[in-house]
């Protein structure tokens, strides 16, 4: 089966279930049937009353005899209503064990997962993984209980309707029911294409917000590699993915329409034009109305309830069972066209000289016009190939001094020099930013890998830079170069690994790793700073972690009103906060 393509609606475990939750209390079933034969009392009577009160009470100038046919009617609408709220009682009744084989079936195929090696995002601790399928278990829950309320309510009032016609007027069958089969027939024959527009429309839905959120979130990171264009183009299509579903599902809603217009309304026309027919037959007006009222009251409003249960309830119950049960791919792989080709490469570096001198004079910033600077006067020049560590409390300005020198802030006074030219004016391609929560798309891994290169990187390539960076089994948990990523099913630390392993094929000559790593151990992070090292360039890493300074050749310490320089040991007698922050550096890996 191709890649893009869905299984059915209503895959064979989802069937499976759906049976079992029906199947499992017999006398479940049958309480939900005796209560509602009491809630159609009112769809079989109905006619009858009518009809009574008409041609018995008041035609007859017996006008209590039409209130008391009316007051009948009223009464059976309150044992009606009575009626309605356990049907609504049993229903929950089978639906909420049915949510709980759900959550069990989340639950083992979790740990299933987690048993396996190279389980899914829920088993290596992606917690928002969890939260999807339990989200998916509440929608099936919610859509089960509907789809049973109105199969069962279509069903009983179908059943009372032909018994109050065949009882009040036999003759009157003909006019109604070959419409009204036609209308259903008619329904039934759309509902599979029905299906398909809306499950390609809400997975669309889905696929626009994850791609709007994720790119929401990483504006910075989105900014500062210059990839507004390329992220711009992917979320257009989105949209206009999205865009052709709800056109495709608009024409299947036409057909729906039809259906309901034929199966519950041209009975009516044909009952008022079979009219004189009627009397001819001996039925009263009284009867004709009668007639009318079980069209107009009970048989149109069934058909209009159940083609919008099956219509929205079933869909939305069958494509959540197949995201609870593995049986339908992530939405990545939805049956809508594709959304665009990936992103552009990024535009051709401004010109700067590889070996760039970063210098910065007198450079201040402060966020607003009357608070205090962040970042205070400060003169700092890096070689080419210098790796510096910048440290500091919360809150000190590292990462404004990462945005600073990427361009993304422009100091209040001072400048700011990449080989001589303007930081703001230097092309992405020249320096690359990658911060804490990096930016990782909807698209294969080597269109995540190679988002910032100019030209096609071949295999061995791509190879290299995931070994050298601790990433190789990216490729091999994703199925290869070429399988379509899940951001949502990534850890964070894998979506970093993704966008440092970005970063070093992008050959960038100054690489600014703002808390980058926070999410891998120790000997990860190492490895991924090591890498860039050797890489060459000019590396600048703001550290959450001792081992991070110890690594570069100086150091930079921020505490919001003064900078200090210097190597980790010429910091430590000069400076009591680096000393401070040396003994209560966090030296546990963050998960």
């Amino acid at each position: 089966m191709n890649r893009r393509e869905r299984p059915p609606s209503g895959s064979r475990a989802g069937r499976a279930m759906v049976w079992a939750a029906l199947r499992r209390e017999p006398s479940l079933l049958l309480r939900l049937g005796l209560w509602s034969l009491v809630e159609a009392g009112p769809a079989f009577l109905i006619g009858h009353a009518v009809a009574r009160a008409i041609e018995d009470g008041f035609a007859a100038a017996r006008p209590l005899t039409g209130v008391a046919w009316l007051a009948a009617l009223g009464g059976v609408w309150l044992l009606a209503a009575v009626a309605a709220r356990q049907v609504v009682l049993a229903v929950a009744a089978m639906a909420e064990p049915f949510r709980d084989d759900l959550l069990t079936h989340v639950v083992h195929r979790t740990l299933g997962e987690a048993a396996r090696p190279g389980g899914s995002g829920a088993a290596r601790g992606d917690s928002s993984a969890v939260a999807r399928a339990g989200l998916q278990v509440e929608l099936a829950r919610d859509a089960f209980a509907a789809v049973v309320t109105t199969v069962r309510g279509f069903a009983f009032t179908l059943v009372s309707v032909v018994l109050g016609l065949l009882t009040l007027a036999p003759q009157a069958l003909v006019l109604v029911l070959p419409p009204f089969a036609a209308g259903l027939g008619l329904f039934l024959a759309s509902l599979p294409r029905l299906a398909r527009s809306q499950r390609a429309f809400l997975l669309a839905d889905e696929e626009l917000n994850e791609s709007m959120t994720a790119a929401a979130g990483a504006l910075r990171d989105i900014e500062a590699c210059g990839l507004e264009d390329g992220v711009s183009d992917r979320l257009r299509g989105r949209v206009e993915c999205q865009a052709a579903a709800a056109r495709s599902l608009a024409a299947v809603t036409a057909a729906r329409t039809a259906a309901l217009a034929v199966g519950g309304w041209l009975p009516v026309l044909l009952v008022l034009a079979g009219t004189p027919w009627l009397l001819d037959g001996g039925a009263g007006p009284g009867v004709v109305v009668g007639a009318l009222a079980y069209v107009t009251q009970s048989l149109a409003p069934a058909l209009n309830g159940l083609v919008q249960g099956l219509g929205v309830s079933a869909i939305r119950l069958f494509a959540a069972l197949n995201r609870i049960t593995g049986e339908t791919p992530p939405p990545a792989e939805a049956a809508v066209p594709a959304a665009g080709p990936a992103p552009a490469p990024a535009p051709a570096p401004a010109p700067s000289r590889p070996d760039a001198v970063v210098r910065l004079r007198g450079v201040t910033f402060s966020y607003g016009p009357h608070a205090a600077p962040v970042v205070d006067g400060l003169d700092l020049t890096l070689e080419p190939g210098e790796h510096l560590a910048v440290v500091g409390p919360s809150g000190a300005g590292k990462s404004t001094l990462a945005s600073l020198i990427t361009g993304l802030l422009r100091p209040d006074r001072g400048e700011i020099l990449i080989g001589g030219v303007p930081a703001p004016e230097v092309g992405p391609a020249s320096r690359v930013l990658i911060p804490q929560e990096a930016y990782v798309f909807r698209g294969t891994l080597r269109e995540n890998l190679t988002y910032l290169c100019a030209a096609d990187v071949p295999d061995e390539r791509l190879a290299a830079a995931l070994a050298a960076l601790g990433a190789a089994d990216l490729a091999d948990r994703a199925g290869g170069h070429d399988a379509v990523l899940d951001p949502a099913a990534l850890s964070p630390g894998r979506r970093q690994l993704v966008a440092l392993v970005r970063a070093y094929l992008a050959d960038a000559p100054l690489v600014i790793l703002d808390e980058a790593t926070c999410h891998l151990d120790h000997a990860a992070e190492a490895r991924v700073e090591t890498a860039f090292a050797r890489r060459g360039g000019t590396l600048v890493v703001i550290a959450h972690r001792l081992t991070s300074a110890r690594r570069a050749h100086r150091i930079l310490l921020m505490d919001g009103e003064r900078a200090l320089l210097g190597t980790h040991d010429e910091l430590v007698p000069v400076s009591p906060l680096y000393a401070d922050l040396t003994g209560h550096w966090n030296p546990e890996p963050v998960s």
